[in-house]
């Protein structure tokens, strides 16, 4: 397994040692209608694109070593992201409170 958790063969691991069985989990989010986990990443993505430039939600949503940029850029990107995400919590509340 993983040492800061992830999805290995026995289950899905978290740093307290305890495993999740992922077929568990997805009946227990499909019988209290919650988003599944692999839709989470696409509904943030959509609201992300509402209120920033795509190129900054894909900065904001990369996986650590799969960005292969300059560090000049990475620092523009890194700015720009921290102007837009604001904007993207007050889209996120505005819509849960609403």
């Amino acid at each position: 397994m993983r040492s800061l958790g992830g999805l290995s063969s026995r289950g899905w691991s978290v740093n307290s040692g305890l495993t999740v069985k992922r077929r568990p989990l997805e009946k227990y989010v499909k019988r209290r209608n919650i988003l599944l986990h692999k839709y989470m990443r696409k509904a943030v993505w959509r609201l992300m694109i509402r209120v920033m430039p795509r190129e900054v939600a894909r900065f904001i949503q990369s996986k650590f070593g799969e960005l292969k940029i300059p560090v000049a850029r990475y620092e523009d990107l890194l700015s720009e992201a921290d102007e837009n995400y604001p904007r993207y919590l007050d889209l996120l509340t505005s819509g849960i409170y609403a």
